[in-house]
């Protein structure tokens, strides 16, 4: 097994990434959490938290070019949406209309030497308040500590 897949392998066993991932769920109100690791080629489901059917699992894939998560790689920078159908930069974006989600989050996971490696990100079909420094706080802190267990 590679370097590449033994990190997503001990992410998907990991129970405190479990315990990460259940609590931006119940702080943010999002019924779906997931850490991704996200290539140039690829993007696959480390482990998630599904409150809503969303119906992806830990070891699925999603078409790379369909997600924010290519375009979070792309820049390196967190994105933040309350409000799909109220963000004018979002209301007609591919992603939120083929995936059917209103409010979305995702923040990079960087390795140890600072490295892009995934996402750490939520979504929910209904709008919900996310774009408070608390959330902000917790996702930043968490992306840390999951980029730091991959060292």
């Amino acid at each position: 097994m590679g370097e590449d897949a033994s990190r997503v392998e001990r992410l998907r066993e990991d129970p405190a990434v479990t315990a990460m991932l259940e609590r931006i769920c119940d702080i943010s109100t999002m019924g779906f959490a997931a850490v991704a690791r996200v290539t140039d080629s690829q993007w696959i489901a480390c482990q998630v938290v599904d409150r809503i059917e969303f119906g992806l699992e830990a070891g699925d894939e999603l078409a790379l070019k369909t997600t924010i998560c290519d375009e979070i790689r792309q820049s390196g920078h967190a994105v933040v949406i309350d409000t799909v159908s109220g963000d004018p930069a979002w209301r007609t974006h591919p992603t939120p209309m083929l995936y059917g989600f209103e409010s979305y989050i995702s923040f990079p996971i960087r390795l140890p030497d600072g490295a892009f490696f995934g996402t750490l990100c939520a979504i929910d079909p209904q709008a919900r308040p996310i774009g408070t420094p608390a959330i902000a706080i917790l996702f930043e802190r968490f992306a840390a500590e999951i980029g730091a267990l991959l060292a």
